[in-house]
């Protein structure tokens, strides 16, 4: 059974930081590369930080470029999200699961497990 375990948020004022984890299970994790989403209220469900197998390459959103990292171990089947300089906007649940790309009809498509953790809820605020 694929489940993914999300912890680590919390309420912090602007200008602070949270590091996220996510104990994945069920699936052979060192062969999936891993990403973070994030979802805030009335709003669908974005794309944060994405790291490949092994961990020898990551890349994350605009929007968090030079503030988010994401990391893996892969000897605990875990994935982090360290984040700096948290922004209001940056409230939302956050979540993990694996990053699928693959490509037919002429382009790659992205997927992930269709089961996804509660997740874990950041509040930034003053």
């Amino acid at each position: 059974q694929i489940q993914f375990a999300e912890s680590g948020g919390g309420f912090v004022q602007p200008g602070g930081s949270l590091r996220l984890s996510c104990a994945a299970s069920g699936f052979t994790f060192t062969a999936y590369d891993m990403a973070w989403f994030r979802q805030a209220p009335g709003k669908e469900r974005d794309l944060v930080a994405v790291i490949t197998t092994s961990g020898d390459s990551t890349n994350v959103a605009d929007s968090v470029k030079g503030r988010f990292t994401i990391s893996r171990d892969d000897a605990k089947d875990t994935v982090a999200l360290q984040m700096n300089s948290l922004k209001p906007e940056d409230t939302a649940v956050y979540y993990c699961n694996t990053w699928i790309r693959q490509y037919y009809s002429g382009s790659y498509h992205y997927s992930s497990f269709p089961s996804w953790g509660q997740g874990t809820q950041v509040t930034v605020s003053s």
